[in-house]
């Protein structure tokens, strides 16, 4: 019986590691990101995945995001935070709560949002991402959005 037990307490930890439900530990230090080291977040396009990194050691991560559908797509680029916003409701889409906000691109921001659906543009994360890169990220700090 413990051996089933033992099992399903690793197939539950494993899920909930997939889908951002728990911090993953920091990463040994030959892990990069596919992101310069002067990044303090990285979002890859290609693989759908965002880090915290610091001077190139990755802090947490990597975590499952979306990006923007194919007509409103997340821009690659370097940018800087320029804001964050706790309880952010969106003025150009229908007052859509965008919690744990920060906004990195003009109207581009991590935040809560669908694992599932794609945004407008924004890098939607599950909610105990959200909160970490919130909590994290502070104004003025590197964000690298990059297509692998």
């Amino acid at each position: 019986m413990s051996s089933i037990r033992a099992r399903a307490s690793a197939v539950t930890a494993l899920a909930m590691t997939a889908f951002g439900l728990v911090a993953t530990p920091a990463l040994a230090s030959a892990a990069r990101t596919p992101c310069d080291t002067a990044a303090r977040a990285c979002v890859d396009l290609n693989t759908q995945q965002a880090w915290l990194q610091h001077n190139g050691i990755i802090d947490y991560g990597p975590v499952p995001v979306r990006t923007g559908r194919p007509e409103a797509p997340t821009d690659p680029g370097t940018f800087r935070v320029t804001f964050k916003d706790l309880h952010h409701v969106s003025t150009i889409f229908n007052n859509a709560p965008m919690p744990y906000s920060v906004f990195f691109n003009g109207g581009d921001a991590f935040h809560e949002g669908s694992l599932t659906d794609p945004s407008h543009g924004c890098v939607h994360l599950s909610t105990a991402a959200a909160q970490t890169f919130f909590s994290t990220l502070q104004p003025s700090d590197e964000v690298q959005v990059v297509t692998g």
